[in-house]
């Protein structure tokens, strides 16, 4: 029932193009939609509910004392983007006229200018991945495709982040341990050239999500807690960091194009850190964006579960105050 309203609230707005027949059987499926006032598309996998072990194993190479202890985590399902959003996706939003304060219409805030290039000249339109912005920034993203769409969106927890990840396998990268395979499928320190490059270009893991590991880390709901999987207990279901005003520090993971090999692991937990903003002459420092985070963007998620309205306009409140 839930999928069947999502896919009937969706081809009511004109946003997505089924990829089969519509049999109740087969509708959750990989679909596409077409971002509101835009001609850009926007491709999103299906991810079966299931369970793994979240963290790394202590004889992983390179594991970190956050890693662990392994937990057995279920996940409920989800549609994940196909790729990290794109700097022509987000400023899309961004360039959304009716995006305002004041607006009658959504009610939601426009990023504010940049007062640099925060791309630094590594690349903007035609497939670039957006970054140098705040995990509000994101989630204000995912808000205004809410409010244009009626389909709510998110950044997925660390959880199903790390599920979607695994695509399955338990070894340190999603495709085995031979970090000598890593160019086949990621842009990080020794292939990039010290810039974020086109989404898409690499080898995509099991689940054809593509740039999972490297290009730019990306932004996960949780706030981060040094002992979380010490804490969650084995067998949760669907773990969420409740909702925590403090800026800093949230969970990243994937690494991104100046990282090592070693911090592209599946595992690795990513700490964000005030020091990314500490160039912002501003007063008081952008909540958009972010000087010193050239490698950190973000992927969206679809709950197979969809929120009601009441619970989506909570969610939003509680994670970004707005």
């Amino acid at each position: 029932m839930i999928v069947k309203k999502l896919l009937a609230s969706l081809l009511c707005l004109g946003y997505c193009q089924w990829m089969v027949a519509q049999d109740s059987a087969k509708l959750f499926v990989a679909y596409k939609f077409t971002l509101p006032n835009s001609t850009l598309q926007c491709k999103m996998v299906p991810i079966d509910a299931g369970n793994f072990l979240m963290g790394s194993p202590t004889t992983e190479k390179d594991r970190l004392p956050d890693e662990g202890p392994q937990r057995r985590i279920s996940v409920s399902a989800f549609w994940m983007g196909t790729f990290e959003v794109t700097r022509d996706e987000f400023d899309v939003f961004y360039k959304d006229e009716t995006t305002s304060e004041n607006s009658s219409v959504d009610a939601v805030t426009r990023p504010s200018p940049q007062y640099i290039d925060l791309s630094w000249g590594m690349g903007k339109e035609g497939g670039y991945p957006v970054n140098s912005m705040s995990q509000f920034a994101a989630l204000m993203y995912c808000k205004w495709l809410y409010t244009k769409t009626g389909v709510f969106y998110r950044l997925p927890t660390e959880a199903e982040w790390e599920y979607a990840c695994r695509a399955g396998s338990t070894t340190r990268y999603y495709f085995g341990d031979d970090e000598n395979q890593l160019a086949n499928y990621a842009w990080y320190g020794k292939n990039s050239g010290g810039k974020f490059q086109k989404v898409g270009q690499k080898l995509p893991n099991a689940w054809g999500l593509y740039d999972m590991l490297g290009n730019v880390s990306e932004w996960t709901m949780d706030h981060y807690d040094a002992k979380r999987l010490e804490n969650l207990p084995d067998g949760s279901a669907d773990p969420m960091v409740a909702a925590n005003t403090s800026k800093y520090p949230k969970v990243l993971k994937g690494g991104g194009f100046f990282d090592d090999a070693e911090q592209l692991r599946c595992a690795i937990r990513i700490q964000s850190d005030n020091l990314w903003n500490k160039r912002d002459p501003q007063i008081p420092k952008s909540k958009w964006w972010l000087t010193d985070a050239s490698s950190v963007g973000f992927r969206i998620i679809c709950p197979l579960e969809q929120p009601t309205a009441a619970q989506a306009v909570a969610f939003f409140k509680a994670y970004t105050g707005r």
